[in-house]
């Protein structure tokens, strides 16, 4: 990496400063992650950063979210309110190598465009230990890159099925909806097996579906937006769910 001259890196643009600071913090995170030596990136870093300005404090050296933190500040002050990029690895707070049983729950994927609503819901699939996933065939699949980040790997353990039939999906099939005959998820008793559909995130489920529906539920909302994000709204209904079952269950 270049050295600069307190004179050179004074004259650059804050912003070229900042990304300065912030690629060193970077070196010296791979050298912590990867037990290699970043001595020099912790040096100019100091250095620069005094030179920026004194009385910015230093990160742990030792302590990734440390540096992570320090990281994030400076990549902030090159473009406020922008997308971060990432650099902790995704924190996994009490993770189990082992899941639960699952619960014979099936999620009907119907024309979903957005790979990252699909990841989410993944992860919420996984999350909540709902048994697997239906794919209608213009929904991206579990080989796309953005479905695989946004899941946090959680693709990788649940069962997932592409194509098919509405007919072939385990019955009753609920679509998640909002129109007017729709029961709320908190005056709907979900039944012990079932598939629920998911739809596009700006056409909801597909008209195939809601004819196939034996049931449609939807979201009670008080506000001026009729609906939510699928992923958001998926989240809310696999919660509604989990708490049907655990109380369903604790009164056997």
């Amino acid at each position: 990496m270049d050295e600069f001259t307190k004179p050179r890196f004074l004259a650059l643009s804050s912003e070229s400063q900042h990304k300065m600071l912030a690629k060193l913090l970077n070196e010296a995170y791979q050298g912590l992650i990867n037990q290699r030596p970043f001595q020099q990136a912790k040096t100019l870093y100091e250095l620069y950063k005094n030179w920026l300005n004194p009385s910015l404090s230093n990160p742990n050296w030792a302590c990734k979210k440390s540096i992570a933190d320090h990281y994030h500040f400076h990549l902030r002050q090159t473009h406020p309110g922008g997308k971060e990029a990432k650099l902790l690895d995704s924190v996994a707070h009490f993770d189990r190598e082992i899941a639960e049983e699952a619960w014979p729950i099936g999620v009907y994927l119907d024309q979903l465009r957005s790979a990252h609503n699909v990841g989410s819901i993944l992860r919420t699939v996984e999350g909540f230990g709902f048994a697997q996933i239906f794919f209608s065939k213009d929904t991206p699949w579990i080989d796309h890159k953005q479905v695989q980040k946004t899941s946090c790997n959680a693709y990788q353990y649940v069962k997932c099925s592409k194509g098919g039939h509405l007919q072939d999906l385990p019955k009753p099939l609920i679509a998640l909806e909002t129109v007017h005959e729709a029961s709320s998820i908190y005056q709907f008793s979900f039944p012990n097996t079932f598939t629920l559909a998911v739809g596009n995130e700006e056409y909801g489920c597909s008209n195939d579906t809601l004819e196939a529906a034996d049931y449609v539920v939807q979201i009670p909302l008080r506000g001026r937006k009729n609906s939510l994000n699928v992923a958001n709204a998926f989240a809310i209904t696999a919660s509604e769910i989990a708490r049907q079952r655990t109380i369903n269950y604790a009164s056997r």
